[in-house]
């Protein structure tokens, strides 16, 4: 009885073969009855620094060299890999929030992107990775035929932003793990120190600027109209508030994300407003709109002195922008602080 190959087991199937075929010449190949041989073959077999295990949600995968054609699900991901001088390694990109960092969008419009939301299986199974980097949980959505299992299968490697591993708080401890271990990965560890030493000083350089200053109730509107969907306090978000001299109103949701009715907010009198901009949401404008026409919310103080700091949505996610959020931010709570 013939056994039927999908295109995914046929890749995978390819790929392992190739591998075999790949050690056999390394261990066979010329120079193998000299010494320098034997030198070479170690040298192939072994970059410096690897094998590397990493432990990413519970899935471990060993590199035994770092991944060569890497596909990026989501926006920050690919801006942390380019952040990292691993452009070379990029074969394509996927869902962008909102606009790329001024000094990655070259690099990042010269790679393919294979999709403008989550692209399917077998589209990025054609960009031939040998990694998928998502950044939200969605990236391996099992339900549309993307889980991790499915591409492992496919002899896929593949990582997920530690932000997805489960739900505790997030802090910018889990940025800079993040970044320190995807330079592991590629073998680019000094780059990743580098970065995070960059990121460290914005953000401490920052919180020094309104060290001592009261702190300013925040109010985070993601979206919403019956309700309002807001940050919780296991957010990057409420860390980055705080660290920025204010205080989520909604920190005491014990959650990422969730829902909290418009009285609520009336009652925690915010004084500033922090709207997430992203695709598919309504626009910054469309949101600045509702909340200053709805009467419910004419006496806010964000809203009757129109109040609004405005962050991309991957500024608030683990990943380099989140530095960056921390002096947006804190110019937005204390202007005074900066002038």
């Amino acid at each position: 009885m013939s056994q039927s190959f999908t295109p995914a087991r046929t890749r995978g199937f390819l790929r392992a073969a190739a591998a075999a075929i790949s050690a056999v010449l390394l261990t066979t190949g010329c120079g193998s009855s000299g010494e320098s041989g034997g030198d070479a073959t170690a040298t192939a077999a072994a970059p410096t620094g690897f094998p590397v295990t990493v432990d990413n949600c519970g899935v471990k995968t060993t590199y035994d060299k770092p991944p060569s054609r890497v596909v990026t699900i989501h926006q920050h991901p690919a801006e942390l890999m380019l952040a990292l001088g691993l452009k070379d390694r990029m074969v394509g990109t996927a869902f962008p929030d909102s606009a790329v960092l001024p000094e990655l969008k070259k690099d990042y419009e010269s790679i393919p992107e294979l999709a403008k939301r989550e692209p399917s299986f077998e589209t990025v199974l054609d960009a031939e990775p040998d990694l998928v980097y998502g950044g939200y949980g969605s990236a391996f959505a099992e339900n549309e035929g993307r889980s991790r299992k499915a591409f492992a299968d496919a002899g896929i490697d593949t990582y997920l932003n530690r932000e997805y591993c489960g739900k505790r708080r997030v802090t910018m401890q889990d940025t800079y793990d993040e970044i320190r271990t995807i330079g592991k990965i590629f073998g680019v560890s000094d780059r990743a120190d580098k970065l995070v030493a960059d990121l460290e000083g914005r953000v401490d350089k920052a919180a020094t600027e309104v060290e001592g200053e009261p702190e300013v109730p925040v109010f985070v509107y993601d979206s919403g109209d019956k309700a309002a969907f807001t940050a919780g306090g296991k957010s990057l978000g409420t860390e980055l508030i705080r660290l920025a001299g204010g205080e989520n109103v909604f920190a005491d949701l014990d959650d990422v994300f969730g829902d909290v009715s418009w009285e609520q907010v009336v009652e925690r009198k915010p004084e500033v407003i922090a709207i997430y901009d992203y695709a598919g949401a309504g626009s910054v404008e469309q949101k600045k709109k509702f909340l200053l026409s709805q009467p419910a919310l004419a006496d806010v103080p964000a809203v009757r002195n129109e109040r609004f700091v405005v962050l991309p949505l991957t500024a608030t996610l683990v990943g380099i922008r989140s530095a960056y959020a921390v002096d947006d931010l804190a110019r937005g709570l204390h202007p005074e602080s900066f002038r």
